[in-house]
């Protein structure tokens, strides 16, 4: 696999790009000006990357294809939109070359078990070390030593927006980015959206908090994968006892002539061993691929398996404080196509490309967010769970948010010197507490609007 771009190396190339003018530069004359110190590989990647962030412009085709700045470029028009991830490696090529072909050309594939037993956790690899390497230094925060979870804290807000709107955008959820932003800060639904829309992006932002207000919820065991699936089906589900639990029967993939196993009690064991190799492998870029592979080839649950397996890859990030995984900008058919590789043919060549892709750009999303970002309230953060249990409190026992009823609920975790500012913190929750973002602290919609109704 291709090392990943610095910033200085992708400045570097757009200046020389710029400096040509016009006319622009094919790839043997940027080569040349750069002194041959890049392979033609290399190269070609970082040239994609600069023209899927709209840096430069691509003009021509196959081998005769040249690299403009972009004010010099043609004015492009729907065709030149990025569709794909940019400059796959070739053998990322061969499997999409064969998932693309017509469905009645490709062979039917069942569930290999043997694509299972040929990984050891710790011995294979399906993330070279090398490129692992660098996945840890692109990731890593600057502030290592601290608590697991804090860089998904720091950066929660903006998480739970880009996490829950690309994953459900990689499923068909027709949400803009903004109209995300606007559900999740401030409770309102998009005018003319279907109501299961709405439902699977609201169902992201509770599964995300599941696992980032309490790191410890952040463990790869069957436990917290069969949580995620709970609050990422919940409501979506034909059959609603299929939410949070192992399938019973027989599903089929749209698009694919991939037939999962269908035997219940084998599909359970299988479950438990794939969790469990998740579980024992140390690398966390390896352990987060490992999960996006393997869970959706299983296929557990009757659906959501995908979205389960997404969110789920974002555990060991958490625990191991690296950048998070919020798949923003992550072409829906680069994935698609991707999954097929794996469910036809058993290969990862091309979701390993989109995964690294995926990765660098979350990255280069949060470490500038990052920057820009007020230091989060520890107070809050140290009495976090004594503030959901008690506002919850508050609603259930259907009392006024006032002082002296929420002193009666502070548990006594909190000391008694910091009592009087946990009140206050209660106080401020709810003069912000709406219908979109009570969930945070486990009160159902129909909770929230009967308290609302009498206290408000």
């Amino acid at each position: 696999m291709p090392r990943l771009a610095s910033p200085q190396e992708l400045d570097a190339i757009a200046a020389l790009i710029a400096a040509a003018g016009p006319d622009g530069l094919g790839i043997d004359a940027i080569s040349r000006q750069m002194g041959n110190t890049m392979q033609r590989r290399t190269l070609q990647r970082r040239l994609g990357m600069l023209a899927a962030q709209g840096r430069i412009q691509m003009q021509g085709g196959a081998r005769s294809v040249r690299y403009l700045p972009t004010a010099a470029a043609p004015s492009p028009g729907p065709a030149a939109t990025v569709h794909y991830v940019p400059l796959l490696s070739a053998e990322a090529q061969e499997v999409r070359a064969y998932v693309t072909q017509p469905r009645q050309l490709r062979r039917p594939a069942g569930y290999q078990v043997e694509f299972l037993q040929q990984y050891h956790p710790n011995q294979t690899a399906y993330l070279p070390p090398g490129l692992r390497e660098q996945l840890h230094a692109l990731g890593r925060p600057p502030a290592e030593r601290t608590p697991a979870g804090t860089f998904a804290q720091g950066i929660l807000n903006r998480l739970l927006i880009d996490l829950s709107w690309a994953s459900s955008h990689l499923e068909g959820n027709t949400y803009s980015q903004l109209d995300t932003e606007r559900l999740i800060e401030h409770g309102q639904a998009a005018e003319g959206k279907n109501a299961l829309e709405t439902q699977m992006i609201l169902n992201h932002k509770q599964a995300i908090e599941y696992l980032v207000h309490d790191p410890e919820h952040a463990r790869v065991d069957t436990g917290t994968l069969i949580a995620l699936h709970a609050f990422l089906a919940d409501g979506l589900m034909a059959d609603p006892a299929a939410v949070g639990r192992i399938r019973r029967r027989a599903v089929e993939i749209g698009g694919s002539v991939y037939l999962p196993l269908a035997l219940p009690q084998r599909l359970e064991e299988l479950f438990g061993i794939t969790v469990q190799m998740a579980a024992e492998i140390a690398d966390p870029f390896e352990q987060a691929f490992f999960l996006m592979v393997h869970l959706p080839y299983l296929q557990p649950f009757e659906d959501v398996n995908k979205r389960v397996s997404r969110i789920a890859a974002n555990i060991p990030f958490i625990r191991h404080n690296l950048c998070p995984l919020s798949f923003i900008d992550v072409p829906q058919q680069a994935y698609v196509d991707a999954m097929l590789g794996v469910y036809e043919l058993n290969r990862v060549d091309l979701l390993r490309d989109v995964f690294v892709w995926a990765y660098e750009r979350s990255c280069q999303q949060y470490v500038a967010v990052k920057q820009g970002l007020v230091p989060p309230d520890t107070f809050r953060l140290r009495h976090r769970q004594a503030l959901a249990a008690v506002v919850a409190a508050i609603v259930r026992a259907d009392e006024d948010a006032a002082p002296q009823r929420i002193a009666g609920h502070v548990p006594p975790t909190v000391p008694a010197d910091e009592q009087a500012r946990f009140i206050e913190l209660v106080l401020n929750e709810f003069s912000t507490l709406h219908a979109g973002n009570a969930v945070r602290f486990g009160i159902r919609p129909l909770e929230w609007a009967a308290w609302q109704g009498r206290h408000r």
